[in-house]
């Protein structure tokens, strides 16, 4: 959209107006127009200067009045567009939808509404009556064997945050060509089919579930585990403090942990979901700050594992007891490493471990993961930041298989650096309730060999290593932020440096022009001649440019220490040139 004069903005304000129906959202805007000052017109510039963008993933953005903002019309038109783009795609078939919500502000309001637009357009929709995590609305699409789906959640993002992720029949989030398919769609919308609550019940276009979806979601999530017995024998050796974050992981982290004789210990002031989250200020396990209350309470209670899940409970966070008597946060990195070794080790123990087996993560993700699969003679492939792509290598594999390609390989487990796993294929996104369960075992498996989760991190870093990753983020908000952002990469692309941290750049890869066999993406990435990888990237879902940097030391006659201590100072060079370049 080019740049609009306040003039402009204030008509696209009025037809707004005149367009939605929550009262609340548009008395917003309407005092914005009634107060008619500078502070005023700033803001309907901010909340009119574009339409909020239903990318690749849906929709997020700040819940408010405004065709840039979050709010009941939006979230209504990008409905009305995927809708369409079903019933073009699909026009034969009688069409299902699935719909959950995390605790955000509006999040059962806008669920409610993308409910009754999907009935209006006579495709059969199953709502969660209350709050469920992410993972189960992935399970309940391939479960119910729905078309779509739909999750209303902001992930880990502040408060004043929600959003809108689309599903594809096979239970991940859409990928192309479906997912430009369906922006076409949203973008062409001029008519949005509406129905009452009340008809679209009636008509049996709307279906409330609850424990039909629970219930198997929970016994799945229990089937994948390898110990059963272990634990059963053991569960009383272990304590578990355990934080939603204000969020939706209370209700199966707890069940089902209970259900194994594991003890939790819930933190009470983040027990319930709250959409203020009072306690925090974001609600993200990947943040120190985010766990202070459950390491408190894991201090007091003498726990052997503190974990914790976003809102939406797609992510996971762990800290673990050091022999300081304090407890240690365990990184997204290290735990995609613990994960991957006990996975492929519990199978080649049990003798289940499948030919050509496999894992996924992404290319910002610690290479110290291919070097643990390498460990169990298996692979690790590596796709695009966004679990919808690891989602989408398991799709082509499990096709592969069935069509008999010898190249296709078994998924046994994929991870993220950001804090997301996926353990079962029966869910095609991150599931931080799986990986709770999968890591109060894994956390008994390793005490019953005498050692904790670090020594056993410490045992891999002679294996494969000592690996040790950097991350950086700046925001950068509003139009003038995207202009910023693209400026940072288009510098990077006419002028790529020849060394970062001291060190010569050996290779770069612009994987907006790839030609490895990976779409194209905004995505730089540096390869440092002793092996150091550098990657940068604007975020597909927040308003901030991301860096990411991967170390790796060998574990020589001086010791890890010496190791940790060489990678901390290449890290250290390499973040300076880093926040030279973003203003830091």
């Amino acid at each position: 959209m080019s740049e609009l004069n306040i003039a402009q903005i204030k008509e696209r304000a009025k037809e707004y107006v005149a367009k939605e129906k929550d009262c609340h959202f548009r008395e917003e805007v309407e005092k914005l127009l009634f107060l008619d000052t500078e502070e005023a017109d700033k803001e309907l510039i901010d909340r009119f200067y574009q339409n909020l963008e239903f990318g690749t993933g849906g929709l997020r953005g700040i819940i408010g009045g405004g065709y840039n903002r979050m709010n009941s019309l939006v979230v209504k038109s990008a409905t009305q567009g995927l809708a369409s783009y079903l019933i073009k795609t699909f026009p034969d078939k009688a069409l299902k939808a699935a719909i959950a919500f995390d605790s955000r502000h509006y999040s059962a309001e806008f669920s409610e509404a993308a409910a009754l637009i999907f009935a209006a357009n006579g495709i059969k929709t199953y709502l969660f009556s209350a709050q469920r995590p992410t993972p189960e609305l992935s399970f309940a699409i391939r479960r119910l064997g729905c078309d779509t789906g739909i999750v209303v959640t902001a992930s880990h993002n502040p408060p004043q945050y929600n959003g809108y992720k689309a599903y594809w029949n096979d239970g991940s989030q859409v990928i192309p060509p479906h997912d430009v398919g369906i922006i076409d769609e949203v973008n062409a919308v001029y008519e949005i089919k509406e129905i009452s609550k009340k008809e679209a019940l009636d008509k049996g276009l709307l279906v409330i579930i609850d424990k039909e979806i629970d219930e198997p979601y929970q016994e799945m999530v229990k089937a994948s585990l390898f110990r059963k017995e272990l634990i059963k024998q053991k569960a009383n050796e272990v304590k578990i403090v355990f934080t939603p974050l204000h969020g939706t992981g209370a209700f199966h982290v707890e069940k089902i942990l209970g259900d194994l004789g594991l003890k939790v210990i819930t933190v009470p002031e983040q027990r319930e979901g709250d959409g203020n989250f009072p306690t925090v200020a974001f609600p993200n396990p990947e943040e120190a700050a985010a766990l202070e209350m459950a390491l408190a309470l894991g201090k007091k209670e003498n726990a052997d594992v503190v974990m914790a899940t976003d809102p939406d409970a797609d992510r996971f966070g762990v800290a673990v007891p050091d022999k300081q008597g304090g407890f240690v946060l365990v990184t997204g990195n290290q735990m995609g490493v613990l994960l991957a070794d006990y996975i492929f080790l519990s199978l080649k123990e049990q003798g289940r471990l499948p030919p050509n087996a496999a894992m996924v993560n992404t290319i910002v993700t610690t290479g110290m993961q291919k070097k643990v699969a390498q460990y169990y003679n298996s692979d690790c492939v590596e796709c695009l930041t966004g679990f919808k792509w690891i989602a989408g290598v398991m799709r082509n594999w499990e096709l592969g298989l069935a069509s008999g390609d010898p190249d296709a390989k078994n998924f046994v487990f994929g991870t993220e650096e950001s804090y997301g796993y996926n353990i079962a294929a029966d869910v095609r996104d991150k599931d931080g309730v799986s990986v709770a369960a999968l890591t109060a075992e894994m956390t008994l498996y390793w005490r019953s060999q005498g050692k904790s989760l670090l020594d056993r991190l410490d045992e891999l870093y002679g294996i494969c290593g000592y690996w040790q990753e950097l991350g950086i983020s700046k925001y950068f908000e509003g139009s003038e932020g995207q202009t910023t952002m693209s400026g940072i990469m288009g510098e990077y692309r006419k002028n790529p440096p020849k060394m970062l941290g001291g060190i010569d750049v050996a290779k770069v890869r612009d994987l907006k022009n790839c030609t490895d066999g990976l779409p194209s993406s905004d995505v730089l990435q540096f390869f440092l001649t002793e092996g150091t990888v550098v990657s940068v990237r604007p975020s597909g879902t927040e308003p901030k440019i991301k860096f990411y940097a991967s170390c790796c030391t060998e574990v020589g006659a001086d010791g890890l220490d010496s190791a940790k201590a060489e990678a901390a100072r290449k890290l250290d060079a390499i973040k300076k040139d880093i926040r030279i370049v973003i203003g830091d």
